[in-house]
């Protein structure tokens, strides 16, 4: 490392230490009030509250949720993106900024992502106010990351990518302890679509099945043979696995009922054979309900390819985490199934997402993403800020 590398950085891990609490402060107060993708107003504005009080002219999207900020000069630019969203998760967690807002919860981590990610952006923009800054960098705060095909097209269709060299992203990684950065090249999600199958027939008495379509039957065969029946026709490297998340039909014991309908996510590891999917998923379900009469109608909703991380990408945070939190805080990350729409900003741009340790030191198992358990270190934050920041200027 050189001595301007030097100095740099010990300027950058001053400066953190300045807006850390801040950083931590305004993740509670987005964690009490958590939104739903789309929905993201009033994070929105209190982040566009803050980039305005630092010096900076954050840009609200056109469709009304998110922004995007610059900060410095150049001819182009690093972007460092957060996701703003919420899930319609119930939260478990008794804590004095707990959740306020019944059934949504930031249960995936995406307030700890938004408050680094301002951190490094209130770095940065006192960096430039004091002429420090000798480039242009981007902050992305995306809406809906969990509404497939993710909010990131719109960030894309909105221009949030011209003049972007390069886009750097980090996701919270309950399998790593506080401290710990997970680095990877090449593929480190999978593909993820949702699937809906809707089953529909007369109706009729459970005394008497045989005469009409006993449509709960089919919809049984239909939730436990579709993910076999896959397996059977798409390359077992590729990975791919579909799970229900929700199965509804019905309302009393000894009526078979007209309507029913399975919904679930279907993931692989292998784009080729992602592509393949939507055509044999509903190929497959009317093979499936043929014998029993009933009519089946199969949606596959396109969500996000894999992310896939560039290696040069992976060399400059992999620098970024030694020089600032040592050497052994750089971690192996394996390929997740799951999906992230950062995958979409890699189809244009080079660049890479890490994953962000935030187990508590001395637990060995930490609640998962998407569970109402779910319980980030706030450490993490002060972490993932350091490192955004240092990437930035090391790019």
């Amino acid at each position: 490392m050189t001595t301007s590398h030097q100095l740099l950085l010990a300027d950058v891990m001053a400066r953190v230490d300045e807006v850390g609490a801040e950083a931590i402060a305004v993740r509670r107060d987005l964690h009490a009030h958590p939104e739903l993708g789309w929905h993201e107003v009033r994070t929105t504005e209190v982040l566009r509250q803050r980039l305005t009080a630092a010096g900076l002219s954050p840009q609200v999207l056109p469709t009304g949720t998110g922004l995007i900020c610059d900060i410095g000069s150049g001819d182009t630019c690093v972007a460092l993106r957060a996701d703003i969203d919420a899930l319609p998760v119930s939260e478990a967690i008794d804590s004095p900024f707990r959740s306020t807002i019944d059934g949504v919860a930031h249960a995936c981590g995406h307030d700890m992502h938004t408050a680094a990610v301002l951190g490094a952006g209130l770095v940065l923009a006192g960096m430039s106010a004091d002429g420090v800054l000798d480039r242009r960098v981007r902050l992305i705060f995306q809406p809906a990351e969990e509404v497939m095909p993710g909010g990131a097209l719109g960030v894309i269709a909105a221009g949030g990518l011209e003049g972007v060299r390069r886009i750097y992203g980090l996701h919270c990684d309950p399998r790593l302890t506080v401290g710990q950065v997970g680095l990877r090249v090449g593929a480190l999600t999978a593909a993820a679509d949702r699937v809906l199958v809707r089953l529909t027939g007369p109706g009729g008495h459970t005394s008497r099945p045989h005469l009409t379509a006993d449509l709960v039957y089919a919809l049984a065969t239909l939730v436990t043979e579709l993910p076999a029946a896959l397996s059977r026709r798409v390359d077992p490297r590729a990975g791919m696995s579909l799970v229900w998340g929700r199965i509804t039909s019905g309302s009393a014991a000894n009526a078979i009922p007209a309507r029913g309908e399975a919904e679930g996510t279907l993931r692989c590891l292998d784009a080729n054979a992602w592509r393949l999917a939507a055509e044999l998923i509903p190929s497959l379900a009317a093979q499936l309900v043929a014998p029993y009469g009933v009519e089946v109608d199969t949606e596959v909703t396109h969500g996000v390819p894999p992310v896939m991380n560039d290696a040069a990408a992976i060399d400059v945070l992999r620098s970024a985490v030694d020089q600032t939190l040592g050497h052994d805080a750089v971690a192996q990350t394996d390929q997740s199934l799951g999906g992230e729409d950062f995958a979409w900003y890699l189809e244009h741009v080079p660049g890479a997402m890490a994953r962000l340790g935030v187990r508590p030191i001395g637990l060995e198992t930490a609640a998962d993403l998407h569970t109402p358990g779910f319980n980030p270190e706030e450490q993490a934050i002060t972490q993932g800020t350091t490192v955004l920041t240092a990437t930035a200027l090391l790019d």
